[in-house]
């Protein structure tokens, strides 16, 4: 699939109809009302359009292709990435408009994003379409998708694992394999409790660890220096 700014085609095509309801509003002012919910219309569809500069129109489609490399499809990733770097709520027709894609993918791709908890739905007065954003901070969509891949991915594979181990019955041979399952078990069961942990640090305190962690790691590295220079040889000092 293609990512385009809305067709240039479509805009000129709604101009003119526009333009024509215009002209018949002044004949018969019975369809004035029409007139004005094209030009709203048009109004949208060129504020799409100015949102998805070629520079953004690339990052939606880099964000669609790591969106399937973190458990959702690509078309899906595309459609979250235009919601994010939006300013004003979507519907489901302004998303299959930006990105070139059918209706029923939208609406299947809303679904997915909303069991992701992801999306959040508000309704405009007098509007009965359904509008989507974002939800959250950044941050917020990060450990979103870090909790989800964790319940999706790491949770069955933990629970295999102790069911394997927990299994007296197997041959005393298969006690290396047996071996290397436990330690698999124990690195993803430390690493489930770790982001645990991330998980109940607000934002700003995340950001903050973030930033002391890269200098734990050099403060390692002084210290391996000093270990490593302490236990040569005293010859080689």
């Amino acid at each position: 699939m293609n990512i385009r700014h809305v067709s240039s085609r479509l805009i000129e095509r709604e101009m003119v109809e526009t333009a024509s309801d215009y002209h018949n509003s002044h004949e018969n002012p019975c369809i004035g009302s029409n007139n004005i919910y094209n030009f709203q219309k048009l109004l949208k569809l060129v504020k799409i359009n100015m949102t998805l500069t070629p520079s953004l129109s690339s990052f939606v489609m880099h964000f669609g292709e790591m969106g399937s490399r973190w458990g959702f499809n690509r078309t899906v990733g595309q459609m979250y990435a235009l919601l994010v770097i939006s300013e004003a709520p979507l519907s489901a027709s302004d998303i299959a408009e930006a990105l070139s894609i059918s209706r029923g993918n939208v609406s299947m791709g809303l679904k997915e994003l909303q069991s992701w908890q992801l999306v959040q739905i508000s309704h405009q007065p007098g509007d009965r379409k359904e509008y989507f954003t974002a939800l959250g901070s950044i941050w917020d969509m990060a450990k979103r998708v870090m909790e989800e891949r964790r319940k999706r991915e790491i949770d069955p594979t933990l629970s295999l694992l102790r069911t394997i181990l927990l299994d007296s019955t197997e041959q005393q041979e298969t006690d290396h394999a047996r071996q290397r399952l436990q330690e698999i078990h124990d690195l993803l069961e430390s690493l489930t409790k770790w982001t645990n942990e991330l998980q109940r640090l607000s934002p700003e305190n995340l950001n903050t660890l973030l930033k002391l962690s890269s200098g734990v790691g050099k403060v390692l590295d002084m210290k391996d220096k000093f270990i490593t220079r302490d236990i040569r040889p005293q010859g080689e000092r």
